[in-house]
């Protein structure tokens, strides 16, 4: 069934729904990229792909030529230099559509058999609790509560604890004279599993200035997994928790036990 538009041209209902979806690509290509380091890369390579039109259409081989060598290694170029955003672009889309990921059985493979890392009430109250005495003194506090996406390379960044959620532990993990203060504590199954662990830092460049490195790199794991996170600022002893790359200021210690408890009773 062709369709005729101006009176000239014919398209198909294929050919439509052809140019909608390249569009909606070059949209959502645009949405990942805007406001990244990655932007004026892209730029940059777009420039040269209609620079490589013009060239063609004026009919100048020599430059048309060696336009087409540029571009011909240029798939390579762009894989090596989009590395990074590659990887967090397939993260995201995994983490998006898995289906029940802790229940279906390709999801406790890749897991582990440690299952989804759900808290207790006790743990959460232990938690929060910490959270509410380091606020206090302005200790500077980052942690991590993986859900279902496996954290095993950031675990491995740092120094393994495998012990028991205690309010005193954690806060003397994060005592600014201790060696693993500096650095990400890990919380699964109602375990501290590691400190001092390396955290992604987010490449957005609209952060608010209030946000220091703890918040950017929050912002970082919460955006590549679908991990939380509970920043407490050593500047203001303000707690902050990171979902998904948004920051949610936390006005008091049950707004946070409530947020946690709900977090967990929805997996």
């Amino acid at each position: 069934m062709f369709l005729a538009l101006f009176g000239f041209l014919r398209m198909s209902l294929v050919d439509i729904l052809d140019i909608l979806l390249v569009a909606l690509i070059i949209f959502l290509l645009f949405r990942w990229i805007r406001g990244s380091s990655a932007w004026n890369i892209f730029v940059a390579i777009i420039s040269l792909y209609f620079i490589r039109l013009i060239v063609s259409v004026l009919g100048m081989r020599l430059t048309s030529t060696i336009m087409d060598m540029v571009l011909n290694v240029g798939v390579l170029a762009i894989i090596v230099i989009f590395q990074p955003e590659i990887r967090r672009f397939l993260t995201r889309l995994g983490n998006r559509y898995r289906v029940n990921a802790h229940n279906d059985l390709i999801g406790r493979i890749f897991r582990g058999v440690n299952g989804s890392g759900a808290m207790s009430n006790d743990a959460v109250n232990e938690v929060t609790e910490a959270c509410r005495r380091m606020s206090e003194s302005k200790t500077g506090a980052l942690i991590v509560i993986p859900h279902s996406t496996p954290l095993d390379d950031i675990i491995e960044t740092g120094d393994r604890i495998d012990a028991a959620i205690h309010r005193r532990l954690i806060m003397n993990l994060f005592f600014k004279n201790s060696p693993l203060h500096d650095g990400a504590v890990i919380i699964s199954s109602n375990h501290i599993v590691a400190a001092r662990c390396t955290l992604p830092i987010t490449e957005k460049t609209n952060i608010p200035p209030q946000y220091g490195m703890r918040h950017k790199a929050a912002i970082g794991i919460s955006e590549e997994t679908d991990a939380e996170v509970i920043v407490v600022s050593e500047e203001t002893g303000g707690i902050s928790f990171v979902k998904g790359g948004t920051v949610t200021p936390i006005g008091n210690i049950n707004e946070l036990k409530l947020m946690l408890s709900n977090s967990f009773s929805q997996q």
